[in-house]
């Protein structure tokens, strides 16, 4: 029987973290933040607002600059190989950023040619992106016709035209209706499922949480645990997520999300 040999690329996370810091003048946003993303997996960032997620995200995005430790995408070191670190990730953010006024089809050509992808190309790219997320037939459009569920998945589109191989979300589901909501989650699971994406979503809700997935739980700064579901709930002797996220954290939550 043969053995399969894995090569260095192949054993090599999607994302990984290794002890960054970040302050703003005196407030110390996070602290020795160290974290893995295996290829092809589903990682759920958890998190209070204000524990640090989108501090985080701006690292890795390059919108901050890392002056502590390390961030690679698929091995490559952001700060000294920004390109080929960058143009495998793609990036859902928390703040709404699509143009109002633009059809759906103008708004995803439009990041395409910023993406340097045109003509014919740019189309197929668009048109499969829109059928992806489940609105092919509001391609002309406005975006300003759009719910909110609707432009998130607008947005999850626009991600995925440069076929990055991970994906960042940072709360992703905020603001949105448990249909909506449902929507966003089960279309990237498939992009884990079916194309082999890595995933990190941000979020401070418990029941975007599946047994099978991994957690990382932030916490002021913090990275409190990193592994699988059971192995947070052998941890804390807990029996839900929503239980072991409040004996780590000593912070009292709902059924649903964490408590302000």
């Amino acid at each position: 029987m043969a053995v399969e040999h894995r090569t260095p690329e192949a054993e090599t996370p999607a994302l990984l973290v290794r002890d960054v810091s970040h302050a703003f003048g005196e407030n110390r946003a996070l602290s020795d933040v160290s974290l893995e993303i295996p290829r092809g997996r589903f990682v759920v960032l958890l998190g209070l607002n204000g524990a640090g997620k989108s501090t985080l995200f701006s690292l890795i995005t390059r919108l901050y600059d890392n002056v502590t430790g390390e961030i690679r995408i698929f091995g490559a070191d952001i700060r000294r190989r920004a390109t080929a670190a960058l143009q495998r990730l793609g990036v859902v953010f928390q703040s709404r950023t699509l143009d109002l006024d633009l059809t759906l089809h103008q708004n995803l050509l439009y990041h395409c040619a910023l993406h340097g992808i045109s003509g014919a190309d740019a189309r197929a790219r668009t048109a499969q992106a829109l059928a992806t997320v489940g609105l092919a037939d509001r391609a002309e459009e406005k975006v300003r016709n759009l719910s909110g569920g609707q432009s998130r998945r607008l947005e999850i589109a626009r991600s995925l035209l440069h076929r990055p191989s991970l994906l960042l979300l940072d709360e992703p589901t905020v603001g949105l209706d448990i249909g909506s909501r449902e929507s966003v989650v089960k279309i990237v699971r498939s992009l884990v499922e079916k194309e082999g994406l890595a995933v990190l979503w941000a979020t401070h809700l418990f029941d975007e949480v599946l047994p099978t997935d991994l957690v990382v739980l932030l916490h002021k700064g913090r990275v409190l645990f990193t592994g699988s579901v059971p192995e947070l709930l052998a941890h804390t002797e807990t029996q839900t997520v929503s239980d072991a996220f409040r004996k780590m954290t000593g912070t009292a939550a709902g059924t649903g999300e964490l408590a302000a």
